[in-house]
């Protein structure tokens, strides 16, 4: 069995901190960025984009860009939206959630563009 892995986050250490499943991983090229779009149009949920500044990170609450994009098909559209909110916020975080109407909840939750880490 291999040993587990402390991956060090810290609150003291901003640049360290964890966020939504994919930060313990490298980061993602456009190219997976655009296979999760995929993806969650593919699974018939409702992608939308939420931002928020770095220090407010672990909060509950982020920003809404627009509304949720319901019934948005259009990968690059999607992709777009995304790349507005990024463009307009900086130095926000900018995650991409895909709500599933029959759940009632998020079946996808990622941050696709890092903010500036204080």
């Amino acid at each position: 069995m291999s040993e587990m892995q402390d991956y060090h986050s810290r609150l003291s250490d901003p640049a360290s901190r964890k966020f939504e499943t994919f930060s313990y991983l490298p980061p993602m090229s456009p190219e997976e960025v655009r296979k999760q779009v995929a993806y969650i149009v593919s699974r018939g949920w409702n992608p939308a984009i939420e931002h928020t500044e770095p220090q407010y990170l672990m909060d509950s609450y982020w920003y809404m860009w627009k509304l949720p994009m319901f019934g948005e098909t259009d990968v690059d559209r999607i992709l777009g939206e995304a790349e507005a909110c990024h463009a307009a916020n900086p130095d926000n975080h900018v995650r991409l959630v895909g709500y599933d109407n029959f759940k009632q909840s998020q079946g996808a939750a990622m941050v696709i563009y890092r903010g500036k880490t204080v």
